[in-house]
């Protein structure tokens, strides 16, 4: 830090200028960059209102010495001749994106091509379906001519069944009489068991006309006990005869 009175105003002043200076030189800045942006963006007419904008700020930093007055005759000629090419088309604008943008342009187009897809997937589906159809149609147009002939030959066998109910054609070949007669001897089988059912069915009833007697025998057992009051009697009476015989005595 200095010491002398003079040296410390001038630190201060220098201060003050450098401020103003940055605040002119950003200002100067903000200006060429909006110019610049609104040729990036194909904004044409908002950059030739711009351009006079920028001549003047470029000028007022030259004037306050911020800039060299060659530097700034460079800074107009260069947007000058920017703005002149891109009117004459000898500069092509590319319009710059953000990453955002790009991104959000990408996911359009993948989902583009992803419904394209599946619409030509579905296109092919239906053309699937209907030749299926087709064929089905011609499958069942080809079987229906034959479809009658093979009915009626199902239907011709079943003249066979009627020799079940006993009403045997006369028009039959020994190879059917002797099925018939095969299909008649299980019958005669099925009606032995049957007869042997009845036989154990009567021989259950044999066995409980059997019991019946055994159940008659208890009333002989109940009639056993008037014998024994015989007994006492008896008993009875021999006492009376000692009891008489020793008063007798």
């Amino acid at each position: 830090m200095p010491n002398i009175k003079s040296a410390k105003k001038r630190v201060l002043v220098i201060k003050k200028k450098n401020l103003q200076n940055r605040s002119q030189m950003s200002a100067l800045k903000t200006a060429i960059r909006k110019f610049n942006d609104a040729i990036d963006t194909n904004r044409i007419d908002e950059a030739e209102k711009l351009l006079p904008e920028t001549y003047s700020i470029i000028d007022v930093t030259c004037k306050k010495g911020v800039i060299h007055a060659n530097n700034a005759a460079n800074k107009k000629s260069a947007l000058a001749k920017r703005l002149f090419d891109v009117k004459s088309g000898k500069l092509e604008i590319v319009i710059k994106k953000d990453n955002k943008t790009i991104a959000a342009e990408k996911a359009k187009a993948a989902q583009a091509a992803r419904d394209a897809a599946k619409a030509e997937y579905q296109r092919q589906a239906a053309e699937r379906k209907e030749k299926a159809a087709a064929a089905a149609a011609e499958k069942t147009a080809k079987s229906g001519g034959k479809a009658a002939p093979a009915a009626k030959g199902k239907k011709e066998p079943a003249k066979p069944a009627a020799a079940k109910t006993g009403d045997e054609p006369k028009t039959l070949s020994l190879t059917e009489k002797l099925k018939m007669k095969k299909t008649h001897v299980p019958a005669a089988a099925a009606k032995a068991p049957a007869a042997k059912k009845e036989t154990a069915a009567e021989t259950v009833k044999d066995g409980a006309a059997e019991k019946k007697p055994a159940a008659e025998k208890k009333p002989a057992a109940k009639k056993a006990a008037p014998k024994k009051e015989t007994a006492k009697e008896d008993v009875t009476k021999a006492e009376e005869t000692k009891a008489e015989e020793t008063k007798a005595e």
